[in-house]
């Protein structure tokens, strides 16, 4: 568990590296990834007056109490609610690679699991990963050929022996992966997989970290992920563990990812190399998302073998955490997918301590999760003294936060002060027993208000000049850039985009006619669905698209393009049958509206920002929408997103700022378009392009006005004219995808409103 003080500590490493290994094949790493200095300090609450409050209030207090309990019996209450369930206390301690030479005896290890649980402690955290090997006898590990050294005094399997002894004392027992994606660059796993390592840009394999130069497996290698993906299920399964815990390793310095692998599918994804700086903000963000979705894979993979598992994560402080470590703790946690948080704050002085846990991100997990706080005990070069020890748990206590120690054999075998004093310290920190319950570990929804998901602009599948596609993943198959359509409802995707995961079939056949003229055809499906990994809250409706053809009065429609289809994610909230917008189903906040933010006509990510709140629609000018009739089925309101009262000038045509207009807002089109219902309101113009002498404006007073001269170029300033005497409206506009070029575009499906916000 590296911190973030190492750059003042690079001095020292080697020589504590020297003492802490073994020879060449019992590396053990004796916890020095702990090594953040701690702090000395006293702090307490003084309650002082009560006595004399009790005695003079006491009296009246009784009296008024007793006229209450006459008052309030005489109503009866609507609604009995019970006070929510209190989050279970951490009081735990790592076990690291330190505390096997008194781990592989079994009457010390059960003397040990027996003196945490009189001592209050409920949690270990036996260390089962690290420098390359594994803690345990692997079948995944043996395969390899690598091999172990880590079998107790008799023989026997150290993990297990801790597992069984904490389990009869009632402690939980969570196997802690301290080594992540680190390993020595001299380790048998290095050498038989150089293509697992990644890189700096200068090329170098290796940073400086607590267990010395180390090398770093490349968290977006397909192969890497498998590897510590059986790692897990391994122990899992093997051991029944309580859960699974990561710390701050499972991450990557932010100066690596410039391997081959990875420049390879940044670019593929993005139309760009990797920027030469490591700290180029969507260099960071793509990486760190990358992490992630893994992650989120983990947590799914670990649930799927014991529904109660904790999923706990260890991490340093946000800030350092995503900046240097690209590790997004803060998103796991607002995702669902950490059930328990241990923030390692290792520090001397207890004001920079405190200045640590009480940052916005740990009130925000606390109110979530059980939440704990990392407290260096002690190192064997470096011992810590019990009243620095002391005045952090309490700091941490009277902030509603848990402990846990790093590491055990500091806690009072090697230390400044005997033993016996140091038991008492503790048993004074936790003088009442606070055991923890997996029964009680459920599955969370995601807990965002809001949240910004990349648009790209480039689909999984085929080409398109312009458009805003977004990741999603359906019956948990691999996530697809899908486009995003403002101007249609419901998802519509290719059968291979589908998982694996169950789906409910309705054996209903659909069709639906696009703009171009092509016309779907497919099964009505129910399954779960995730945009760039968040989840919806129940499964939704999909179109299983078996078929496309072209309509007859548009046979050059995109069916006959031979392009393959990548699928549509339409977004609007006029739905005309059971295929609803799937935005509906997102849980909390993020289901009551959407902001598209486009990319100017670049190829940059443009964004959808999930969620409205006062802050995001601050500077939208907004039009109302008009509502319609409910369809059953279809959950909420629905609204006809047409706008009304739009002023339409078109150069050329009896079209002069006439403001009896209707327009939608549309992604899904890449070019402009105008249709009269009559001949006669377009003139002169004929059906078709339109050029340049016909200047187009289209607005809402004091809500947008927009303008462009026709030309050529799609998805910006091509317009098309069509007259349609079986049009519904007289005159209908669609300005397509180009009009987010220059306004972020809102949808508030809760009020029926659509707002502007100009981007120039």
């Amino acid at each position: 568990m590296t911190t973030q003080f190492w750059e003042k500590s690079r001095k020292i490493n080697p020589t504590l590296t020297n003492l802490l290994f073994k020879p060449v094949r019992r590396r053990v790493l004796l916890g020095l990834s702990k090594l953040h200095v701690a702090s000395q300090a006293t702090s307490a609450l003084i309650h002082q007056g009560w006595w004399f409050l009790k005695k003079r209030l006491l009296p009246l207090l009784c009296l008024i109490s007793f006229f209450l309990v006459l008052l309030l019996n005489s109503f009866t209450p609507a609604i009995a609610q019970l006070p929510p369930q209190p989050r279970q206390e951490i009081r735990g301690v790592w076990l690291s690679g330190n505390d096997f030479s008194v781990f592989r005896n079994r009457s010390q290890v059960q003397a040990a699991m027996s003196q945490l649980r009189q001592l209050n402690f409920n949690t270990v955290y036996p260390v089962v990963w690290n420098d390359g090997y594994t803690q345990y006898p692997s079948a995944i590990m043996q395969k390899k050929g690598i091999p172990f050294f880590f079998k107790g005094a008799d023989g026997q399997d150290v993990i297990a022996d801790i597992i069984t002894q904490a389990r009869k004392e009632g402690l939980l027992a969570i196997p802690w992966f301290e080594f992540g994606f680190m390993v020595p660059l001299t380790s048998e796993l290095a050498s038989q997989h150089p293509d697992w390592l990644t890189q700096k840009g200068d090329g170098t394999q290796t940073s400086i970290s607590a267990a010395g130069e180390v090398a770093w497996l490349n968290p977006f290698h397909p192969e890497v992920q498998n590897f510590i993906r059986e790692l897990v299920v391994e122990v899992i399964t093997k051991y029944d563990a309580d859960g699974i815990q990561f710390d701050d390793h499972t991450s990557l310095p932010v100066e690596f990812g410039y391997d081959k692998y990875t420049i390879s599918l940044y670019t593929q994804e993005t139309g760009n190399p990797p920027p030469p700086n490591p700290q180029a903000q969507a260099w960071i963000k793509w990486r760190a998302d990358k992490i992630t979705a893994f992650m989120v894979d983990l947590y799914q993979t670990v649930k799927a073998r014991k529904r109660n598992a904790i999923f706990s994560v260890a991490p340093n402080y946000y800030n350092f955490a995503y900046k240097m470590q690209l590790q997004d703790w803060l998103n796991w946690v607002r995702l669902g997918i950490v059930d328990e948080l241990v923030m390692q704050v290792y520090r001397n002085d207890l004001e920079s301590f405190i200045a640590q846990i009480t940052r916005p991100e740990i009130l925000e997990t606390q109110q979530i999760i059980p939440t704990g706080i990392g407290i260096m005990a002690g190192l064997r070069n470096r011992p810590v003294a019990i009243p620095q020890i002391k005045s952090q748990v309490e700091a941490a206590q009277q902030r509603g936060l848990g402990i846990g120690f790093f590491y055990y054999e500091s806690l009072w075998d090697i230390a400044p002060e005997p033993a016996a004093q140091r038991q008492s310290a503790f048993a004074a920190l936790f003088p009442n027993s606070a055991l923890r319950d997996i029964s009680q570990n459920i599955a969370r929804k995601p807990t965002f208000n809001t949240i910004t998901l990349p648009l790209y602009p480039k689909p999984s599948l085929g080409q398109r000049v312009r458009g805003y596609f977004l990741e999603v993943a359906i019956a948990n198959g691999q996530p697809k850039r899908i486009l995003l359509d403002t101007g249609s409802a419901g998802l519509r995707v290719p059968k291979e985009f589908l998982g694996n995961s169950p789906i409910q079939r309705t054996g209903q056949n659909i069709k639906e006619v696009l703009s171009d003229g092509t016309i779907l055809e497919g099964e009505l499906v129910y399954a779960n669905v995730e945009f760039s990994l968040i989840p919806t809250a129940e499964p939704v409706p999909v179109q299983i698209v078996t078929s496309r053809q072209c309509t007859a009065e548009k046979p050059k429609c995109s069916a006959n393009s031979g392009v393959p289809f990548s699928g549509i994610v339409g977004v609007n909230y006029f739905e005309k049958s059971l295929l609803y917008n799937p935005l509906r189903k997102l849980s909390g906040n993020l289901s009551n509206g959407f902001i598209v933010v486009g990319n100017g006509a670049s190829n940059k990510n443009g964004s959808l920002i999930l969620g409205l709140t006062a802050e995001n629609q601050a500077g939208f000018k907004m039009a109302t929408w008009s509502q319609q009739p409910e369809i059953n089925g279809v959950p909420g309101k629905r609204w006809d997103s047409r706008l009304s009262k739009v002023c339409l000038t078109l150069a050329g045509s009896s079209a002069k700022n006439s403001c009896n207009s209707r327009a939608i807002a549309d992604t899904g089109t890449i070019n402009g378009l105008t249709e009269f219902k009559s001949a006669s309101t377009a003139g002169k113009l004929k059906p078709g392009a339109l050029r340049s002498a016909n200047a187009v404006k289209v607005g809402i007073n004091g809500i947008f006005d927009y303008s462009l001269t026709p030309g050529t170029r799609d998805g910006f300033n091509r317009w098309n004219l069509s007259i349609s005497p079986q049009a519904e409206l007289p005159i209908f506009v669609n300005p397509g995808i180009a009009l987010f070029d220059k306004y972020d575009v809102l949808f508030d499906q809760v009020n029926g409103k659509q707002g502007f916000r100009s981007r120039r």
